[in-house]
């Protein structure tokens, strides 16, 4: 069982604090009945808030479910199980067909090992958030597998998830662009977009803000995953802004929660 204590300046410490238990989940199938038929895996770690912190953690579980499985209106365990049960399902009716096809072929049997992994922990973030940082790792054949890290970070005293919207002021996007522009020039040491784009940076897509990042008490790190705005084959992408650098646009509720 984990548990992340996010202490207040003030107010009841409990109110700050949230406990999760740790549920897993291992399934593997053969996609037929032969000896060395293809398999698919399945396996999920995820951090469950437990009930005695009450609504709370009803909002942080119901948006985990959300976020990472697809699913609603379910408890942690029985949202673990239903997606198992989908997934496997999907994938025999899928793959049976197209494996008759090819089973004489040896050299596509990999194309059929599937797998979906989720492994989640929890870490304090800001004074007052917590972070649910998961990383998912599939292979549904083809090239290569796709590998993310998701993450989400919630107010503590009432499970709210923060976004983007919370954290900026309205109209400050393109400053925020920027500012992260900047930042993955810094980061590469790579001066111009000519130069980016020679190494496999924004060639597609420019520079913006996901709503995919970690609140820290000084920092806020943007995650970038594979294909997002490099090549797959660079890997995925991180960029740490300071709050200094960012204080004209932060919304004063932001800050102020940081104190």
């Amino acid at each position: 069982m984990a548990i992340v204590a996010i202490a207040g300046s003030c107010g009841n410490t409990e109110e700050n604090t949230v406990e999760f238990e740790t549920l897993t989940l291992d399934k593997a199938i053969n996609l037929t009945n032969e000896e060395l038929s293809p398999t698919c895996t399945v396996s999920l770690k995820m951090e469950n808030a437990i009930e005695k912190n009450g609504h709370r953690a009803e909002v942080i579980n119901n948006t985990v479910i959300e976020r990472l499985l697809n699913m609603r209106d379910m408890s942690m365990k029985t949202a673990m199980e239903e997606f198992t049960e989908n997934y496997i399902k999907s994938y025999k009716s899928t793959m049976v067909p197209l494996y008759n096809q090819d089973r004489a072929d040896t050299t596509k049997r990999a194309w059929y090992e599937f797998h979906y992994i989720i492994s989640a922990e929890t870490q304090q973030g800001s004074k007052n958030t917590i972070v649910y940082l998961a990383t998912v790792d599939y292979y549904e054949g083809g090239a290569h597998g796709t590998h993310q890290q998701v993450a989400l970070n919630f107010e503590a005293k009432t499970g709210r998830l923060l976004t983007l919207s919370e954290i900026f002021a309205e109209g400050t996007e393109n400053q925020l662009n920027n500012i992260l522009l900047k930042a993955l020039k810094e980061k590469t040491g790579l001066g111009t977009i000519g130069q980016l784009r020679e190494k496999d940076y924004l060639k597609s897509v420019d520079i913006y803000a996901p709503e995919n990042f970690i609140i820290n008490d000084e920092t806020i790190t943007f995650i970038y995953n594979p294909s997002e705005i490099a090549a797959y084959s660079v890997g995925s992408t991180e960029l740490i802004i300071p709050y200094s650098s960012m204080e004209s646009i932060l919304k004063n509720s932001f800050i102020s929660s940081l104190q």
